[in-house]
């Protein structure tokens, strides 16, 4: 059969005809293809023979990873010819043949697109198109970037772009949080972070907010917290129409945090950040995969989750919405652990049961899970803590088999889980079950251990203030070390400076001495001139005695002259050689003087001619000596060990003798004042002489200067002696390390010697050796032993000695092959023992302590250690198991230190079984492919294989498959279509085999659809688009992939749906989608339908009908608000919808009512879906409560006005006098004695009555309980009695009025049979029956009797009178001839009693004989001839099902039955089971196929005739 298609026009989307290389469009026939999601264009209208369209066998898969991933899209294709396939996108070019890589794997067939390092800008939808000569088919895939960080270059795009359009200065703020400068904080400044926090905050956290945070103005933080809410809720206006339900964030799973709240915004496309610590993370919009962050938005409630929780995590996390801060919690990951974890608790149903832990660390809360669902303090449970906050409990009341389960406790990152086992109570079914004593679960004496953790965390804290002081410390000698660095270069400057100054002065001086030698030589100069002037004019002929001997005192000043000038000039040389060298060694000084003294001494400087320390004359003079001596301590500074100073000029001796031992200068000290001393004495004499006479004396005198001169000598200083330039240094050196003590000298020929404790060292001093390496002395001690420790002393000549001390220290230590043996991972089998054994060295005493996975060891039953010095060893003396595998670690300390050495015990056992469930990869009709998780622990071997049985649903046998390879996956090709399957697995190591795990069902072949969506829902509606959102099913088909969605429209008033087709004319991808195929002012329904890799599944239920207009204005007020009825705990209202005004109010479609409690200022809404009707009931008020009541009218547009009622209303129905609303009362009770009697009767009235009991008109005894409520009353009789018997009256009674009932209760019992039976005859054929009274006759007045008869003829009791209120009865028609027996019952309210029997009763009669009459017979002829009751029914089954035929046939004889197909008969054929019983003719086809296709005919024939029944069988596919 060929189906004829119509042929449409190619509607390429936007973009797909660049896409396909500018060709034209080509018209051709468009059909969707088998594969889901693949659109197929045939160009021709009949395909040749042995040719195809192109169509996908696998489409490509729409893929969401992370930015800088590589995303790969593969398909195949089919079609001959074979067709080409490329690939296009969206939005964009892909030219890049980089970044766009397409290839093709001739072996597979497959093609692929490679976009490698994708990032946000690749994010776009893609098309593959297969095309041949013969048509194309196309198919489009999602490709979605998961961006990371923080993407600056956007966020400042977009700023860029707000300022071009001048938009609103709030939208600026979310890009100011990042920058945001923390100002340094004032005292008793709150941090902006706290009032955020704060602001999101409940009334009930303020105080530990404060607290944590030292907050100590509570009142002044209320008052500004009040100021900054106002301002914050006018920010959160403009984007924010309503925010409620704010709840903190909370660890909710072992792995999972999130925080909540609802929110409606006023435009949805409002972008929202994350924030935390101010900087803004990424977060993905869906709670799938492995995004860290996420934000899903049910309705109106939004949650964020934080997943796989680190310590990182912890911090403060703000949501923004448009810029302004809308909510802010602190997330606290403490580090805290379990001492005592919750233990597994099994308790016996109806009894309450309690799980218990102990922290490391005081908290105030945790978090308690059942099934991994959050549990809080209600009715059923009961979360406590201890003062102490260490001890936390869950108490569980009322345990019922539902509670049982996997509960858990979280406490910051660390959990601890464990089974509540609820014992079933099978000894009382049918009967509710009572509450039983006691609590499941303790047991452990938890005070201990807190109180250990509680020292414990004592000693931690105090040891971290100790750190945290020593840190300090260390911080302020690194400060000091600092600043010492910085005087250090200060002291360097100054140095510079002051030699700089050095260089200035020197120089000036220089300058000054070059200027006083030039005038010194042109004296000299003009001296010689005028001697030589002088010397000829003596030597000229005829010169007189005066001017000889004037010529001669000219040459000898002369001479005296130029002597004076050359010892000025040496001395000059000298002295700029000395200071040079005092300036080059001051140098050297300047940069290690750090003494502060030496800062404060001044230079010596000595003007004129210096005085000699020593001064030797030739013969019978004095020896003077002045020696200056250095510092012989050990602070040998560069002051006092090289002092040196020069004397170069003019000497002048302390005492000079002459070659006849007399002075001439003696009178002064000096020989300056000598010399003064002999000027003296030849003015003197010059005063009394003549001019020869002084010239002579001049002579003299010159001759004298010189002899002087060739008697002075150059001076000697004294040699300082030895100094120190570095002493020695105290040390601490470790038992057998080698030590060295070193100092420096001021001279390499110094020579020393070594003190211990004042004993003096020697070359041949045991374990010592001495050195000398120039001005270096250095005392090596190879091997270090605590004898050697003490104080060493070197001096040198001169008593100049340093001292320091060696201290040696021991600490415990460990041999290196002793430790790499003790390092190396110790493994044993399961159930054997094991010993740690480790030497060490260190001086005693020591401390020893081992330790399991950080938990300290202490010798009991199974563990023993073994302390001896030099030598500790651990010894497991019970049987290990996997679960002792850890670390061991040993701890030895003593006085100078601690050491620790660490290694691993490997206990070696059978893996733990495979973990389910079973992930289903293939689950086609000729395999199942699946995956199972490895087991928890491989039992420390790696797993080498697994075992596999495989059992068919419905046999007993299990299927041996043998060892399967280590890898967790199998494919199963030997199945059967249709039929499910079940495996077991075992894991096998080294050390044995698992226990078995047992899967779930797997059924092969049979395709698993979708479910249905959830109704779709309207976003918004206008003129030429309605934008539609929905949520995914939560049956994808059996954990498949959604593929797409397809939407449907339907007008209102048809029955034909219509598909909605995306631009693209694929799948809908996303979960929103907008319809613009609709018509301005028609109203539309759409359903969803999801498709996965099956197909499409079941549709969605229709969603509302929307009309297809712009959105309306809000309405107006509602008119006539009223109340229609009140109760004490509601409220009925009525109202008339509001005026419509075009173009300023619209059509009202619904109504909200809100109530507000008077002592509140808060509204709260009463419904949450808007209202149809202009009626509601207001429930749940509080009784006698005052209230005020507005209704808001509500259409598309938005909310209108509220109107509100003009005064409050009271809680109170309105007056109403009592009456009884009981459609039919019971008059009378009839109890039995020792039962009780309850009687309820119900009435209304307003206010609530006094409601009165009364008994024969007095009220009842104490004994009767009443219970009254609003609108009923139940009177009680616990155990009634025949006296309690009366009439009961109640009186409802109010302030409008009163009624009154009364009932009758009679209390009575089973009445007692009565006295003997008596017959007897007074009238032939009549019976007079009579018996004596019931006992209980007198005292019940209703008591009556029965009478029952039985004749011979009969052998049942007939009733013959009831209702006999005497004693007698009379009975008839008594036949003579029979036996008759009487019964007497008695009869009450209650019931029968025993009945009494009477004699029998007997009239003998006249017997006649009796003759029988029998009629004549006729045969019967039952033969007839075949006829069928029932025939054949037209069949349709699909292809490889069962086809049950059947009809009814009768005849007499059984006629002969034969099946025929297209007139072949099918009696003989074993491909159909016939049978025939009792006239029902049934054939059974077990496979149907394409050849049982045909005419079925049943013939039935016998002797006497012969019938037909025909059908026909259809297979379909």
């Amino acid at each position: 059969m060929k189906i004829k298609k119509s042929k449409v026009t190619d509607q390429s989307a936007s973009g797909q005809q660049g896409a396909e290389g500018g060709a034209p469009k080509k018209k051709g026939i468009k059909f969707r293809s088998k594969v889901p999601g693949v659109m197929i264009t045939q160009y021709v209208e009949q395909m040749p023979e042995d040719k195809t369209t192109p169509d996908f066998t696998r489409k490509p898969i729409g893929l969401t990873i992370q930015e800088g991933k590589l995303a790969i899209f593969k398909a195949k294709v089919i079609g001959e010819p074979k067709p080409t396939v490329t690939w296009a996108r969206a939005n964009g070019e892909m030219n890049d043949p980089e970044k766009f890589q397409s290839k093709f794997d001739p072996n597979t067939d497959e093609h692929t697109l490679e976009i490698p390092n994708v990032s946000s800008d690749e994010a776009d939808t893609y098309k593959c198109y297969a095309r041949n000569e013969f048509g194309k088919a196309v198919c489009t895939v999602m490709l979605n970037i998961i961006e990371v960080g923080f993407k600056k270059k956007k966020e400042m795009a977009k700023s860029k772009e707000a300022a071009a359009t001048k938009a609103d200065p709030t939208e600026f703020r979310k890009m100011l949080r990042k920058g945001k400068k923390k100002e340094e904080k004032k005292e008793g400044e709150i941090d902006e972070d706290v009032w955020d926090l704060l602001l999101s905050a409940d009334k009930k956290d303020y105080e530990r907010i404060c607290a944590e945070h030292h907050i100590t103005d509570f009142r002044g933080m209320l008052k500004k917290l009040q100021e900054m809410k106002r301002e914050r809720e006018e920010e959160q206006a403009q984007f924010i129409e309503h925010l409620s339900n704010l709840k903190q964030i909370k660890v909710r799973s072992e792995d999972t945090a999130e925080f909540e709240l609802d929110m409606e915004l006023k435009d949805p496309n409002s972008q929202i950040f994350i924030y935390k610590d101010g900087v803004m993370v990424a977060f993905s919009r869906e709670m799938e995969g492995d995004v860290k962050h996420s934000l899903k938005q049910v309705g109106k409630k939004f949650i964020f989750s934080v997943r796989n929780l680190s310590a990182e995590d912890a911090g403060l996390y703000q949501l923004d919405v448009g810029g302004v801060n809308v909510f802010t919690s602190d997330l606290k990951l403490p580090p805290v652990d379990f001492a005592v974890k919750i233990q597994e608790v099994k308790a016996e149903e109806r009894q309450d049961a309690q799980f218990e832990c102990v922290l490391t660390m005081p908290q105030p809360e945790i978090t308690w899970t059942l099934k991994n669902n959050p549990i809080e303090t209600g009715e059923k449970f009961e979360i406590t803590c201890s003062e102490d906050k260490l001890i936390h409990k869950l108490l569980i009341k009322d345990c019922m088999p539902v509670d049982s389960g996997i509960y858990a406790a979280i406490a910051g990152l660390k959990s601890c889980s464990a089974w509540l086992i609820v014992e079933a109570d099978k000894g009382a079914k049918g009967k509710k079950k009572e509450r039983k004593a006691g609590v499941a679960g303790g047991g452990v004496d938890l005070a201990k251990v807190a109180a250990e953790q509680q020292e414990k965390y004592k000693k931690d804290m105090e040891a971290a203030l100790e750190a945290a002081k020593k840190a300090q410390l260390e911080r302020e000698a690194l400060d000091a070390k600092a600043m010492s660095d910085e005087e250090e270069a200060a002291k360097r400057r100054a140095a510079e400076r002051a030699a700089a100054a050095e260089r200035a002065a020197r120089e000036a001086a220089e300058k000054a001495a070059r200027e006083a030698a030039e005038k010194a030589a042109k004296d000299l100069a003009d001296l010689e001139a005028a001697a030589k002037a002088a010397i000829e004019a003596a030597n000229r002929p005829g010169a007189t005695p005066e001017e000889i001997a004037a010529a001669e005192a000219a040459k000898a000043a002369a001479e005296a002259a130029a002597a004076k000038a050359k010892a000025e000039a040496d001395a000059k040389a000298a002295a700029d050689a000395a200071a040079a060298a005092a300036a080059k060694k001051g140098e050297g000084d300047e940069d290690d003087d750090d003494d502060e003294e030496g800062k404060k001494k001044k230079k010596k400087k000595r003007d004129g001619p210096l005085v000699p320390d020593t001064v030797i004359a030739k013969s019978g003079g004095r020896t003077k000596s002045k020696r200056r001596t250095a510092n012989s301590q050990n602070d040998a500074t560069p002051e006092t060990s090289s002092y040196s100073r020069s004397k170069q000029e003019l000497l002048v001796p302390d005492a000079a003798v002459d070659d006849d031992a007399s002075g001439y200068g003696g009178r002064g000290r000096h020989g300056r004042g000598g010399r003064l001393g002999d000027s003296d004495s030849d003015d003197l004499e010059g005063e009394n002489e003549g001019d020869a006479a002084r010239s002579a004396r001049a002579a003299r005198r010159a001759a004298r200067a010189k002899a002087k001169q060739a008697l002075l000598v150059e001076e000697t200083v004294t040699d300082p002696g030895v100094q120190f330039s570095s002493g020695l240094e105290d040390c601490k050196v470790m038992v057998g390390q080698p030590t060295e003590l070193v100092c420096k000298l001021t001279k390499e020929d110094a020579k020393g010697i070594w003190y211990k404790d004042g004993v003096e060292i020697t070359a041949e001093t045991e374990g010592m050796t001495i050195s000398q390496d120039g001005v270096f002395h250095k005392l090596l001690i190879p091997s270090v032993s605590e004898e050697l420790g003490g104080r060493y002393k070197f001096e040198v000549e001169g008593g100049r000695k340093s001292e320091a001390d060696i201290f040696v220290e021991d600490p415990p230590r460990f041999d290196g092959e002793d430790l790499e043996k003790f390092a190396a991972p110790t493994i044993i089998k399961a159930g054997k023992r094991a010993s740690f054994k480790l030497p060490y060295l260190g001086k005693e005493p020591v401390k020893i302590q081992w330790f399991h996975d950080g938990e300290e060891l202490a010798p009991d039953t199974n563990i023993q250690i073994f302390n001896e010095e030099g030598h500790t060893c651990l010894v497991f003396t019970g049987k290990l198991q996997r679960k002792d595998t850890g670390e061991i670690k040993i701890k030895i300390k003593n006085e100078f230190g601690t050491v620790e050495a660490v290694t691993q015990l490997i206990v070696l056992d059978r893996p733990t079984p495979p973990l389910g469930p079973l992930e289903i990869i293939e689950a086609s009709a000729s395999c199942i492919e699946f995956k199972w998780r490895v087991p928890k622990d491989d039992g420390g071997s790696p797993i080498t294989n697994y075992v596999m049985e495989r059992n068919q649903i419905g046999r007993n046998t299990w299927k041996k498959y043998g060892e399967i390879p280590g890898d967790a996956h199998y494919k199963d090709t030997d199945v059967d279509h249709g039929r499910r399957y079940c495996y077991r697995l075992r894991a096998v190591n080294a050390e044995g085999i698992s226990e078995q795990i047992e899967t779930e069902d797997v059924q092969a072949g049979i395709r698993a659809y979708p479910g249905p969506p959830s109704v779709p829902k309207v976003e918004s509606a206008f003129n030429d688009c309605i934008n539609l959102m929905w949520t995914p099913p939560t049956n994808t088909g059996g954990g498949q992939n959604i593929l797409g969605y397809i939407v449907e429209k339907r007008k209102k008033g048809s029955n034909l749906w219509g598909q909605v087709y995306p631009p693209e004319g694929q799948l809908i991808k996303g979960k929103k989608f907008g319809v613009t195929d609709v018509i301005e002012g028609m109203q539309y329904e759409f359903r969803v339908a999801a498709v996965n890799m099956s197909g499409a599944g079941e549709f969605s239920t229709p969603s509302e009908f929307v009309f297809a207009r712009d959105p309306k204005k809000p309405p107006g007020k509602v008119l006539d608000l009223k109340i229609t009825d009140s109760t004490y705990t509601t409220l009925s209202l009525a109202w008339t919808k509001p005026v419509e005004e075009k173009g300023v109010e619209d059509e009202a479609k619904g109504y909200f009512v809100e109530i507000r409690p008077a002592e509140c200022i808060e509204w709260n809404r009463c419904n949450v879906t808007p209202l149809l009707t202009g009626s509601f009931t207001v429930k749940c008020l509080k009784s006698m409560a005052m209230y005020w009541v507005r209704v808001i009218a509500t259409n598309d547009g938005g909310d209108g006005l509220p109107r509100d009622l003009d005064n409050y209303v009271l809680a109170m129905p309105p007056p109403v006098r009592p009456r009884f609303t009981d459609l039919k009362i019971k008059s009378l009770m009839v109890v039995k004695a020792g039962n009780s009697a309850r009687y309820n009767i119900n009435f209304e009235a307003s206010p609530w009555p006094n409601v009165t009991w009364l008994k024969d008109g007095v009220p009842v005894s104490k004994r009767i309980t009443v219970s009254n409520g609003p609108t009923s009353s139940q009177l009680l009789i616990p155990s009634a009695e025949r006296n309690d018997t009366g009439v009961y009256t109640i009186l409802v009674k109010n302030i409008v009025g009163q009624e009154t009932f009364s009932i009758e209760i009679r209390v009575t019992d089973e009445p007692k049979p009565p006295g003997p039976v008596e017959v007897e005859e007074n009238v032939p054929g009549t019976v007079t029956v009579t018996w004596t009274a019931s006992p209980d006759e007198k005292r019940d007045d209703r008591l009556h009797y029965m009478v029952a008869k039985r004749d011979s003829t009969k052998k049942t009791w007939h009733t013959v009178a009831d209702r006999i209120f005497n004693n007698k009865y009379t009975a008839c028609n008594i036949m003579p001839g029979r036996e008759y027996r009487f019964r007497v019952f008695a009869k009450n309210d209650m019931g029968m009693s025993l009945p009494s029997e009477s004699p029998k009763w007997l009239i003998v009669g006249k017997k006649e004989k009796f003759a029988l009459n029998m009629p004549e017979t006729k045969s019967c002829d039952l033969d007839r001839p075949p006829k069928f009751l029932v025939p054949l029914r037209m069949h349709t089954a699909p292809e490889g099902y069962e086809c049950y035929m059947s009809c009814a046939v009768i005849g007499d004889p059984a006629p002969h039955v034969t099946w025929y197909r297209n007139n072949v008969s099918l009696n003989t054929n074993t491909n159909y089971y016939i049978s025939n019983t009792c006239g029902v003719c049934s054939m059974l086809i077990l496979r149907v196929g394409p050849k049982d296709m045909g005419d079925y005919m049943v013939v039935a024939e016998s002797e006497l005739g012969r019938a037909e029944c025909t059908t026909k069988l259809t297979v379909r596919d």
